[in-house]
């Protein structure tokens, strides 16, 4: 994929067919994971951020996205997994999620993006018990894709146990 941002726009094709929906998958740790595509706002290669003083460590600092001051979570420290180098596939998937407070802006640095998958409503299956934890705390659900086996997030909860989203900030122009 492209480093550049890119603007996710979900595709019409497939996108009327009755009780599905549109996910955007990516790679975190060889673990493939979804999020709703209407969620995502849009894909920036890593550029960095600035980090923020006593905040959690998979909390990574904040970004300028046009005037908009973005936290960004690293999903591997956020799931507890072995740390990487980022590098050129290193990708912040920038979604929109529900708050107290209305709707926030968060980036999530994963792996590398891998693809736009349309999915059945009855394809996903539930989350099985496996004890807990902050990853299956955040998945809403399963589903089998081309082979292979696909955690759709719940960027909501992801988000809401992450950060204290009731104060992100607008730069004034």
């Amino acid at each position: 994929m492209n480093q550049s941002a890119a603007i996710v726009e979900p595709t019409t094709a497939h996108a009327n067919a009755a009780g599905s929906s549109q996910y955007v998958t990516f790679v975190c740790a060889g673990v493939e994971y979804g999020v709703e595509i209407l969620r995502v706002q849009e894909i920036k290669g890593w550029d960095g951020v600035t980090r923020v003083p006593y905040t959690p460590p998979y909390v990574l600092g904040v970004m300028n996205l046009r005037g908009v001051i973005v936290p960004v979570i690293d999903l591997r420290a956020r799931f507890g997994l072995e740390s990487k180098p980022f590098d050129s596939s290193t990708v912040v998937i920038v979604v929109r999620v529900d708050a107290a407070v209305g709707e926030k802006t968060v980036g999530i640095v994963v792996d590398a993006v891998s693809e736009v998958y349309n999915v059945a409503a009855d394809a996903v299956k539930p989350t099985p018990d496996l004890g807990g934890g902050a990853d299956s705390a955040c998945v809403s659900g399963l589903t089998s894709v081309d082979d292979k086996m696909v955690m759709l997030l719940d960027m909501n909860r992801l988000v809401a146990s992450s950060i204290d989203l009731t104060s992100q900030t607008q730069l004034a122009d």
